[in-house]
């Protein structure tokens, strides 16, 4: 029955580790694996009905980060658990079921929850609601909202808000706990937006007070469609607090103190974890600039704009890949162009212009240093060889990733990684 099981939830793991292989195998009687020190491998020992497996995930081109790892044990001791509880005969079907639609939910408020013990219900449910939450529609608009949850004193959380654009409405008498009718009345999300006020309870999920500011931001900037001060907010949130969000595209984003974030996008979870395409880039892009590039990647993700971004070789010629440009010969394109040419991207950033750049049409490319060569580029393709299953963005990608490390997101959110003609790795 594990290996059916497994069966149930083994597509949802190989797109939780961005495609990675994965597989469940049993060991006879008195076998041991060998464990290998390989970054770029998970292994996990499982013991079910007195029998011994072992998971195996293996990516070829990326190692795999402490986040995925510790993902991963916390998923399989809800397997395990859930194995247990679920085994009598005729219900194998049932527990395929229960798996394939809770596993990941589990283990997501497992991880969330850190080594705390007796808070994952609390927690549990306060995904489940903002799930549903999810799908709710007001006047046409997505029901949007948002949660910091906090592990240190309510009162030295307060002390340092203080020191923030943010202001304290506390509930007083009417603090209440987390419950399935929380969202009943449609002016509980939309006086509290996500965008320019969150809900602040513990870990138990009673609700304390909201934050709020009348200064959200620019309404497309990648600080704030990637939740940047969020995180510092969370820094004074105490060890292990995060945030959890319903976003504008109707997914339920889980900002963690430690700078990552779990999504839930077209009914699965992700991890968006930064240090994945810091180990893509390293040695290809100066490492400020990294962090730059890899929050906008986000931005555009969950803003759903598509890109295509070339970090090229020092010898790459950049004729030789360009066939075109999308401005033509409009001279109104070209003295754009020549404007940002040469700029670091930190600075377009800072400015409000990466975004609008990397939203455009073609190809953009960044050398070492993280300084804008060219954008709008029309690439060669006519030299990918092997066939090529997806559109234009991604026949582009495979070829101009014979020139450099590229990065590529679609219109739809999803971000691949391509090096040497192929993808290695997809988030979302």
């Amino acid at each position: 029955m594990p290996k059916s099981a497994f069966s149930a939830i083994e597509n949802s793991l190989r797109d939780f580790l961005g495609g990675a292989r994965v597989s469940l195998t049993e060991l006879d009687d008195g076998q041991k694996e060998e464990i290998e020190d390989d970054p770029r491998q998970i292994l996990v020992r499982l013991k079910i009905d007195q029998s011994a497996y072992l998971f195996r995930a293996q990516r070829k081109y990326l190692s795999f980060t402490a986040t995925e790892r510790s993902f991963i044990q916390e998923l399989f001791a809800a397997f395990e658990g859930l194995l247990r509880g679920f085994s009598a005969d005729g219900y194998a079907a049932h527990f395929r079921t229960a798996l394939l639609t809770s596993l990941t939910d589990i283990a997501v408020a497992r991880y969330i929850r850190g080594d705390r013990t007796g808070v994952f219900w609390p927690t549990q449910r306060l995904l489940q609601l903002l799930k549903t939450l999810s799908y709710q529609r007001y006047e046409g608009s997505p029901a949007t909202t948002g949660f910091l949850v906090y592990r240190t004193q309510l009162d030295d959380l307060l002390e340092s808000i203080k020191k923030t654009r943010y202001d304290w409405l506390d509930l007083g008498d009417d603090r209440r706990r987390l419950s399935g009718d929380f969202f009943r009345n449609p002016l509980s999300y939309r006086f509290v937006d996500g965008l320019r006020a969150l809900f602040v309870c513990d870990i138990r999920m009673n609700v304390k007070g909201t934050i709020r500011t009348s200064a959200p931001g620019p309404r497309d900037s990648i600080e704030q469609l990637a939740n940047r001060e969020t995180v510092s907010l969370l820094a004074q949130a105490g060890e292990g607090a995060f945030a959890i969000y319903v976003n504008k595209a109707s997914e339920v984003e889980v900002v963690l103190d430690s700078d990552r974030l779990l999504v839930w996008r077209r009914g699965s979870w992700g991890i968006f974890d930064p240090d994945i395409y810091r180990d893509f880039l390293r040695g290809h892009l100066d490492k400020r600039s990294i962090d730059h590039l890899v929050w906008s990647i986000y931005a555009l993700s969950k803003a759903r704009h598509g890109t295509v971004v070339l970090v090229a070789n020092e010898e790459t010629d950049l004729e030789a890949l360009r066939k075109g440009s999308v401005g033509g010969r409009d001279a109104l394109s070209r003295a754009l162009i020549r404007h940002v040419r040469g700029t670091k991207i930190g600075t377009l950033k800072r400015s409000g212009e990466l975004i609008r750049i990397l939203s455009s049409d073609g190809l953009t490319v960044i050398n070492r240093k993280g300084e804008l060569l060219d954008t709008g580029v029309i690439i060669d393709t006519s030299q990918v060889g092997d066939l090529v299953t997806g559109g234009g963005r991604t026949t582009a990608a495979t070829a101009a990733s014979r020139f450099g490390r590229v990065v590529k997101v679609s219109e739809d959110g999803p971000v691949d990684l391509f090096r040497d003609g192929q993808s290695v790795y997809r988030f979302g």
